[in-house]
């Protein structure tokens, strides 16, 4: 099985400058930094201790920089590197002021590759995030004798029957981490069927609140007297369902506008072009149009935004749910008092839904009609949550503390 996956790899190599060059022009690819994903590093190593945090996008990158923000306070640690995957996730990277943190993009998976970006880097321990398995790195890590830890481990029902089929070649990378931390207890509960034993349950890291001090609050006065519907995160075919939601609901609900934030911004101009043929008015958030007036549709066409329209939004859906993505992270907008609506593919979350759920922070819709009745309840409902956000708040606050002494356990 591994002679099979690094011959794969070795194919993925072969063709990668096609695919970058591709990834270039669709504009998911860094053009001045592709490089770093051959191992060819344009940042310094500082001399000292250095921990080597790993995760593929903006969900899991911005789940860990509570723990970042905490470590950078560390004096026996003297940097932190961070790699992600995705062009959108550097530059959510770039929104936040660290001292000792920098970023690269994750290098291929080959031998290679990998031995020259740990040469170069010399990690003391490594920490991957969620589902983040490469097995030519990790064994190459064991080899090192590097302590390694997978942390707010995520596996789903279809992820574990993957596993299962290659049970001993996903046991053996698997037990080559030191410890294993699940973000629930389903997740737990499937390690152990693999038979796992070093793993410990402490919390979902997507609880903890995340401080930015760039944070830009938008001036209301834009807004003025607007009915908000923010929809975010959210992916083909969900920006159009809130369009024709727009058209019905125009006439209904006086200055009503929707604001489209996408997961993927360099989708704007197919979002756009759609809104076009439903001769709908829009704005682009990076014109920096002022005057609003007949504005129907505001689209947020650039990265880390999100905490800003949460902010002068009452009613915000969540996208990658009314399609089969699995839903994006809802705590962030809850954490503004906002009322939240989201489709029913939300396996990504699960666990975190079906706790909105409960405690009623949020309404799951069907279909496009459930959706159309369903905005005009919260609409009409002028309360926020800001009392049940505040036991949000606490938990957070314990899982961080948790995760922060496991860390500082390995890492010292």
């Amino acid at each position: 099985m591994r002679v099979i996956y690094n011959f794969l790899v070795y194919i993925v190599l072969i063709i990668s400058p096609l695919i970058i060059i591709y990834r270039i022009f669709k504009k998911k690819e860094n053009p001045k930094r592709f490089l770093e994903k051959f191992s060819l590093q344009k940042e310094k190593r500082k001399t000292g201790k250095l921990i080597w945090f790993h995760c593929s996008s903006v969900g899991e990158l911005l789940s860990i920089i509570p723990l970042i923000q905490e470590l950078e306070k560390t004096k026996n640690l003297k940097q932190i590197l961070v790699t992600t995957s995705t062009l959108s996730s550097s530059k959510i990277f770039e929104k936040f002021k660290f001292k000792n943190t920098l970023h690269q993009f994750y290098p291929l998976d080959n031998i290679y590759i990998i031995n020259n970006f740990l040469n170069y880097w010399k990690p003391s321990s490594v920490v991957f995030v969620e589902s983040e398995i490469w097995p030519a790195m990790i064994y190459e890590l064991k080899k090192r004798k590097i302590k390694l830890v997978l942390i707010n481990a995520r596996m789903s029902k279809k992820s574990f029957k993957r596993w299962s089929y290659i049970k001993y070649f996903g046991k053996n990378i698997l037990e080559k981490f030191d410890f294993i931390f699940p973000q629930n207890k389903e997740t737990f509960l499937y390690f152990k069927k693999l038979g796992l034993k070093k793993i410990k349950f402490l919390g979902n890291l997507k609880f903890i609140d995340t401080h930015n001090d760039k944070f830009k609050e938008i001036n209301k006065k834009y807004f003025k007297n607007k009915t908000i519907l923010c929809t975010a995160s959210t992916h083909h075919n969900e920006e159009e369902i809130f369009a024709n939601l727009h058209i019905k609901y125009k006439k209904k609900i006086p200055n009503l506008i929707t604001i489209i934030i996408p997961r993927h911004i360099e989708r704007t101009s197919e979002i756009a072009q759609m809104l076009d043929k439903k001769k709908l008015i829009f704005n682009k958030h990076s014109e920096n149009k002022k005057n609003l007036k007949d504005c129907d549709v505001y689209i947020v066409d650039s990265y880390g935004e999100n905490k800003s329209f949460y902010k002068i939004s009452n009613v915000v859906f969540l996208g990658g749910s009314l399609v089969s993505k699995g839903g994006q992270n809802p705590l962030e907008a809850l954490r503004f008092g906002c009322n939240i609506l989201h489709g029913n593919y939300t396996f990504n979350f699960k666990d975190v839904y079906k706790m909105l759920e409960k405690e009623k922070l949020s309404l799951k819709v069907y279909n496009s009609k459930d959706l159309e009745k369903k905005i005009l309840i919260l609409f009409n409902n002028k309360k926020n949550n800001y009392n049940k956000v505040r036991k949000l708040k606490k938990i957070g606050n314990v899982i961080l503390k948790k995760n922060l002494t496991e860390l500082e356990k390995i890492i010292s």
